[in-house]
């Protein structure tokens, strides 16, 4: 004789709902394989009746009599006892589905958020998409960013972030919202541009990641950067932002300093297309 509970991978004093949810997980897993969707469906037919299963229990051990079923762990089994097999199915795949999307947004919100790159003021690092100008891609990088990071520590020099624009950036850029830049300047700096070469307290800084065609030429202090004639050195919770393509980068030399409050996270890693699957 089969052992109806075991195909089922139940305990023999497993409640009905417990049976038709197990019938239901089991006929996902295995209901394809040859010869086990009649298994599978003889034993729930035979346990999800209670005359036949209590018959079943005592051709089983010959002396057991019908097992007294503990109650359902189910939540919407215990509100609605009597509810329908339909529409208890029903009920558990919109609350699946329902859970499913709280995480995500919870995800997103919280934790990492996938951004997508529109222009070329990241090139080469990030990629946009072809026939923009300047971008040398067929498809737009997509990269994730840490939502979180910078609750436990201070941003970092050269770290590419995403962060909200000040409002002079839309009359400046012809857009505003939501930009991807790298870190350059940080509290208490004092930042300048000569020749296209970016200068920290006075020294040159290294930047490898800037190519040799995607360099400008400017000559700019912090007193060239809105507000205009106002700043010798980056003020608290303000950070400076650049675009890898200098020579094409709307940034902070246009539209001036971002707040801390206005960063959104550390981008992490491109994972859009396959071939540019890579950590930053």
């Amino acid at each position: 004789m089969n052992d109806h509970y075991a195909t089922l991978g139940v305990d023999p004093d497993a409640s009905p709902q417990e049976i038709e949810s197990a019938y239901r997980r089991v006929a996902l897993e295995r209901g394809w394989e040859d010869g086990f969707w009649r298994e599978l469906r003889e034993a729930y037919d035979i346990l999800s009746d209670p005359d036949r299963r209590a018959r079943y229990d005592v051709e089983r051990d010959g002396t057991r009599p019908p097992a007294e079923h503990k109650p359902s762990r189910n939540p919407i089994d215990r509100l609605f006892p009597n509810l329908s097999h339909g529409w208890r199915v029903a009920i558990d795949w919109v609350v699946t589905i329902a859970g499913a999307v709280a995480i995500v947004l919870a995800i997103k919100a919280w934790v990492v958020n996938p951004y997508r790159i529109p222009s070329s003021s990241m090139e080469p690092t990030l990629h946009c998409a072809r026939p923009e100008q300047g971008c040398e891609a067929a498809t737009s990088d997509r990269v994730l960013a840490n939502r979180f990071i910078y609750r436990f520590r201070d941003p970092k020099r050269g770290e590419i972030v995403v962060f909200k624009t000040p409002p002079l950036a839309k009359q400046k850029c012809g857009a505003g919202g939501t930009f991807v830049k790298r870190i350059l300047g940080l509290p208490g700096d004092v930042w300048a541009e000569r020749a296209g070469y970016v200068y920290i307290n006075g020294a040159r800084l290294d930047e490898p990641y800037i190519h040799a065609d995607r360099r400008d030429a400017q000559t700019l202090t912090l007193a060239d950067i809105p507000p205009r004639h106002t700043l010798t050195r980056i003020p608290t919770d303000e950070y400076l932002m650049m675009g890898d393509n200098r020579a094409s980068s709307c940034d902070s030399r246009v539209w001036g300093l971002v707040p801390r409050k206005n960063l959104i996270g550390e981008v992490f890693a491109t994972y859009w297309p396959p071939s540019r699957i890579s950590f930053h």
